[in-house]
């Protein structure tokens, strides 16, 4: 039978990696965030586990230590979930160090916060595995030298990326992932004053739906490109991408391409997006283009990214019938919420 192990001041155990060593498959481990955790670091072997914060969000700095030269945790095993704890400082020297470095296969991050560090969460390769990242927020991680990304993730079966707030990497992109199937629905991604590269990477393609975010560009980023899909070879087994009902502003000033999509790829589907700023909406000829408005789109407040339009915009009821992605309804049901949430969309008469 699962057990509940709990960990802080006064508790069973005084820190989560005491816990961890101590857990069975499955048990559950409560961190109070009233404690104290910097430099606890380990690995996590077993599988099943729930490591979520309670009180709060727990905080675990690194603290110039890392588990086997990688990150805060490493997680070995499989089916695991993590709740409302904030990873800061990892840095390591091959330049990689992750708050989370996932091993196994499933990981489930909810309502979570991840900053400072090399690599927000890094996964590896890993065939059968779904990651789950929902509800939590990604800001300033990247070592600096584009290599190293708020959110990587390599060669897993699929990524849910849903309800996030990521912001301000560190020269590398906001969310890059290799997964053969990507859903990428109702976030931020927003480069703000930073000097984050890609808003977006998906270098090896997948099939890939980007609905509903909002996603930005700041004037300060060196690389013109926000949506980049299968730019460095289209070696996933579909290359499919769907990109509906996302607004899409570039603040760049010499301008960019809003979805950059390589050569010899299946037609895109580029429906329903709101485009603000200079640039080129798809460099993909045959791509189906429908719906979609460039220009002032008349925001509450861009400067302040309230995206949400004003009596009168352009483009009030401009949308088409969203569609379907090969059996996913690409009807917007949410709207991102800010900070890293969403709530249900009501959609009258043509959708926007």
């Amino acid at each position: 039978m699962a057990a509940t192990l709990s960990v802080g001041p006064g508790k069973t155990y005084a820190t989560p990696c005491q816990a961890v060593s101590a857990a069975a498959d499955n048990d559950v481990i409560e961190i109070d965030a009233a404690g104290n955790y910097d430099g606890d670091v380990c690995a996590i072997p077993r599988s099943g586990l729930t490591l979520r914060g309670v009180g709060g969000r727990a905080k675990i700095d690194a603290a110039g230590k890392s588990a086997g030269g990688k990150a805060i945790w490493v997680i070995q095993g499989d089916d695991t979930v993590v709740e409302d704890i904030e990873f800061s400082g990892a840095t390591v020297p091959d330049q990689n160090g992750a708050g989370i470095r996932q091993e196994g296969v499933n990981l489930t991050v909810r309502g979570c916060y991840f900053h400072d560090n090399d690599d927000g969460i890094l996964a590896g390769d890993k065939q059968g595995s779904t990651i789950v990242i929902e509800y939590t927020e990604f800001a300033n991680n990247g070592f600096g030298d584009g290599q190293s990304h708020n959110v990587y993730i390599n060669r897993v079966d699929k990524l849910v990326f849903q309800y996030n707030y990521s912001h301000h990497a560190k020269v590398g992109h906001l969310l890059k992932t290799r997964a053969l199937e990507n859903h990428i629905l109702y976030n931020r991604l927003t480069g703000e004053d930073g000097n984050s590269s890609y808003e977006i990477d998906v270098p090896n393609g997948g099939k890939t739906i980007l609905l509903g975010n909002l996603i930005q560009q700041g004037p300060s980023t060196d690389n013109g490109g926000i949506i980049t899909y299968a730019v460095e070879g289209a070696t996933n087994p579909s290359t499919s991408l769907f990109v509906v009902n996302n607004t899409v502003v570039n603040d760049r000033p010499n301008g960019g391409t809003f979805v950059n999509i390589a050569s010899g790829v299946a037609p895109a589907v580029v429906r329903n997006n709101l485009f603000v700023g200079p640039g080129t909406i798809v460099t993909q000829q045959d791509a189906v283009q429908e719906g979609n408005v460039q220009g002032d789109a008349m925001f509450v407040d861009k400067a302040g990214f309230d995206y949400r339009l004003q009596v009168g915009s352009p483009a009030v009821d401009r949308g088409v019938l969203p569609g379907q992605a090969e059996g996913f309804d690409l009807t917007p049901r949410y709207h991102y919420v800010h900070p890293a949430s969403a709530v249900g969309r009501m959609t009258v008469d043509t959708v926007d």
